[in-house]
């Protein structure tokens, strides 16, 4: 019995524990200290790099991808004999492309406000030329009427009754100038005075409060008001 038991604990004792195990295992962890410390290490790189860069850099990177994908859609359309822009609103909202519309509309003539009546003219000028539409033809059947000195004038020409407007040309003058006209009414900031309106004030003071009251409470006291002027209030 002692035999076989101390035969048991010499085998044991002779037998070496398995190792490679732990040593794949320590392999394995030493790679991916070594992948994450390269990775880290491309990361503080970049951070760095992109530290360097203007401030503006990724919108004018996004721009410039913009502007050569606008460039390509154009070429394309241009080869298949389309529209570019239609076949891009296709592609679009309704409501973006309403927007858009606008934003290019206020791009060339932006309204900035009253700065001066010098600016104030200019940008009227404009509206007006941009809204214009000649026609050629009538162009170039005055320009052999009146000839070409008359038409081309210079200091030293007499410009007085060599051109003649057109009926068309006169009517289109006029409904302009009566269209110009009815705007100036529209953007009055004056309020019209009403005479027909009923006299419920005793100076401009006392006017302006009741028409206070009757914008905040005329809602509420329109019945008890028409009760008092028929007599029937109880």
């Amino acid at each position: 019995m002692s035999e076989s038991s101390d035969n048991a604990t010499s085998s044991s004792r002779s037998k070496k524990p398995d190792l490679s195990k732990y040593r794949e295992k320590i392999r394995n962890l030493h790679q991916k200290r070594e992948e994450s410390r390269k990775i880290n290490h491309e990361q503080v790189v970049e951070e760095d790099r992109l530290k360097k860069l203007p401030k503006n850099y990724h919108q004018k990177r996004q721009r410039q991808e913009w502007e050569l994908e606008e460039l390509e859609g154009k070429k394309v359309a241009e080869e298949q004999g389309v529209d570019y822009e239609q076949a891009k609103g296709l592609h679009m909202q309704a409501d973006v492309a309403e927007k858009l519309e606008s934003a290019k509309k206020k791009k060339k003539n932006p309204d900035t406000g009253f700065a001066d009546y010098e600016g104030m003219s200019i940008r009227q000028y404009e509206r007006l030329t941009n809204g214009l539409k000649p026609n050629m033809k009538s162009y170039e059947e005055m320009k052999q009427v009146i000839g070409e000195d008359q038409f081309y004038p210079t200091v030293n020409t007499m410009i007085h009754g060599s051109h003649y407007p057109t009926k068309t040309a006169l009517d289109k003058l006029a409904e302009d100038v009566k269209g110009q006209g009815k705007k100036r009414d529209q953007y009055h900031r004056r309020r019209m005075f009403d005479p027909d309106a009923p006299i419920d004030y005793i100076n401009e003071r006392n006017r302006k409060f009741n028409k206070k009251l009757e914008r905040f409470y005329g809602q509420y006291t329109e019945d008890i008001k028409g009760d008092l002027e028929r007599g029937t209030a109880i």
